[in-house]
């Protein structure tokens, strides 16, 4: 028999949120998986809880080393807790190779539900709920976070990132620069904390607001492109959505069927936008 291994939820704010199993999972695992040692015996101290397993760290810079101990422990039947320092394990935080590897390993693995920044923010941006995407955090480089954004640019679904406070301005101002500075958004910081605030806008106007500097742990939400008119889209606009495909990796066939999808416009007339681009250039 092999061990559980348990993805456990934790506060992304407010101790009383946390799941009544937490606290019976702290107590119960022969071993506690966490992404910040310190963080977790606060919350254990807290919840009125002393694990009686054994305590490792768990984080991006040793995950991929302490990967194949922790299998090798629920294999042996050991039951695995893992925790982060907030929200579920795996969302923009250490876990995936940890499920990824006991999934091969035929692990069996469970979760304890618990608050989640993704949904919360979705909930109080005011912005539709019915179809969703998340991005997590966009990348640091600015040429590639512009590439990243452009590639977006056509999805409909409401759109959630996280952001770190001393990159949130660039990241609104690019994401002005590629959705258009009118599409509606929400900024929210510190959720469920002292400090909790939810800032609604236009991007260019979350942007203008967030050179004053802009603190705490940030999820933003930003609205879905409204509705194509295929009959509105020109020639040029057809070839560079498919060059902005082709720049993130995209072969210029998938690209060309990707933005015939999107756009309602037929392949043989993104194709002909395409040639005629290569050729005035």
């Amino acid at each position: 028999m092999t061990g559980l291994l348990v993805l456990a939820g934790t506060p992304i704010g407010e101790v009383s949120d946390a799941p009544p199993r937490l606290a019976e999972e702290l107590l119960a695992a022969d071993v506690v998986a966490a992404e910040d040692t310190r963080r977790m015996w606060r919350l254990a101290n807290a919840l009125g809880v002393q694990p009686k397993g054994r305590v490792v760290s768990y984080f991006e810079g040793n995950e991929v080393g302490r990967t194949p101990e922790l299998v090798q422990a629920l294999l042996g039947g050991a039951r695995v807790l893992l925790v982060t320092d907030a929200g579920m394990p795996s969302v923009s935080d250490p876990g995936y190779r940890l499920v990824a590897a006991a999934v091969e390993q035929g692990v069996r693995i469970t979760a304890v539900p618990g608050p989640s920044a993704v949904l919360t923010a979705l909930a109080l941006s005011g912005l539709p709920v019915d179809r969703f995407c998340f991005e997590g955090f966009l990348p640091r480089k600015g040429g590639e976070r512009g590439t990243r954004l452009r590639e977006l640019a056509a999805e409909p679904r409401t759109m959630v990132f996280f952001e770190s406070p001393h990159r949130i301005e660039d990241s609104l101002r690019s994401m002005a620069e590629a959705f258009g500075g009118d599409r509606a958004a929400a900024v929210c910081r510190e959720l469920t904390k002292t400090y909790e605030e939810v800032k609604r806008g236009p991007l260019a106007e979350l942007a203008a607001w967030a050179a004053d500097g802009v603190r705490g742990e940030i999820t933003v939400v930003v609205q879905g492109a409204p509705p194509l008119d295929p009959s509105t889209l020109t020639p040029e606009e057809l070839a560079r959505r498919v060059a902005v495909r082709e720049e993130a990796g995209e072969r210029r066939k998938e690209a060309i069927a990707a933005v015939a999808t999107e756009t309602g416009v037929p392949k043989r007339e993104v194709f002909d936008a395409v040639v005629a681009a290569k050729n005035a250039g």
